[in-house]
């Protein structure tokens, strides 16, 4: 076969991967305007806030220079669907393993993805190093959780780390949606594909439900991972298919009312991810359990 061909071939099946995820994204292009989303740009809190973050950490939020382009609008919103991401398709050995293990849902894993991820370092000739140089590379973590099996909720919400604060079924790490300059992430931080990116100990994560883990269909959305206080985090879709915003969840980004949990249908809470910040949660409505890596006080409301 002619050289030329098998790079026109390579170039095809990349091009197909984009469109692919891309398609999942704008799968909800119907009910939502992925061109208009609406920054989350200094929407924090002290205390459980909807529609908001309340980070347990606010030291150096407003220090650094904010990555951005042509995407982010000047009436407040950036458009998702012409954000760069960085090149790249590597896949990984990824390892997840969630278990019930007497009364505790045992979550343990490498951190790396079952989806394919973009080229970190970016690199200086990738087009996305203009806006983000993230000197990062992805590397294997040790994920090692044992969440309550049934949870319940906390006297009082409490605030959010900087780093994990779940774990999503694609294998890796969830963080809240919040960037270093304490600000939008999914909005301004270049990511991949699949939204994710390193951190500076190469643990690869997210900030909203990824595009690649599917989130399809026409009821109430799948289970797409576990918050670290142990309630379930579900797709963007709620009762009878609604596509769901803030104004239908808590401050916790959250509801309570029948789902399917460990194979039974109960009523209970749960989060929910939706195209509209804070993306998954913005407090936690338990007590959550802590990676060994993450630092901070727990601050409750009073």
């Amino acid at each position: 076969m002619p050289k030329h061909t098998v790079f026109f071939a390579k170039s095809i099946i990349t091009l197909l991967a984009c469109v692919s995820c891309l398609c999942m994204a704008h799968g909800v292009e119907k009910d939502i305007d992925l061109t208009r989303l609406p920054l989350g740009d200094g929407r924090i809190s002290d205390h459980p806030l909807q529609g908001s973050i309340w980070p347990c950490q606010t030291a150096g939020f407003g220090t650094r220079r904010s990555h951005g382009g042509e995407w982010i609008k000047s009436d407040g919103t950036f458009d998702f669907s012409n954000k760069p991401v960085t090149e790249g398709e590597i896949y990984w050995p990824s390892k997840i393993d969630i278990r019930l293990v007497d009364g505790k849902r045992r979550v343990t894993g490498n951190d790396l993805p079952k989806h394919a991820t973009g080229k970190f370092p970016i690199a200086p000739g990738n087009a996305a190093y203009r806006y983000d140089t993230n000197p990062n590379s992805i590397s294997a973590q040790e994920v090692l959780m044992e969440l309550p099996g049934a949870p319940a909720l906390a006297q009082a919400s409490s605030c959010l780390p900087g780093g994990a604060i779940g774990m999503l079924l694609t294998g890796s790490l969830l963080f809240n949606a919040l960037d270093a300059n304490g600000e939008d992430a999914v909005a301004h931080e270049i990511q991949d594909n699949c939204q994710g990116h390193p951190q500076r100990s190469g643990a690869y994560h997210y900030h909203s439900l990824t595009t690649c883990q599917a989130d399809q269909g026409s009821g109430h959305s799948l289970l797409i991972g576990y918050a670290f206080d142990g309630f379930g985090i579900f797709g963007r879709r709620g009762e009878n298919g609604k596509l769901l915003s803030n104004a239908d969840l808590d401050e916790c980004h959250g509801h309570t009312h029948v789902i399917s949990w460990d194979g039974k249908m109960v009523s209970m809470y749960h989060y929910h991810a939706t195209w509209e910040y804070p993306y998954t949660l913005g407090c936690f409505k338990g007590s959550p359990q802590r990676l060994p890596l993450q630092q901070g006080n727990r601050r409750r409301p009073g």
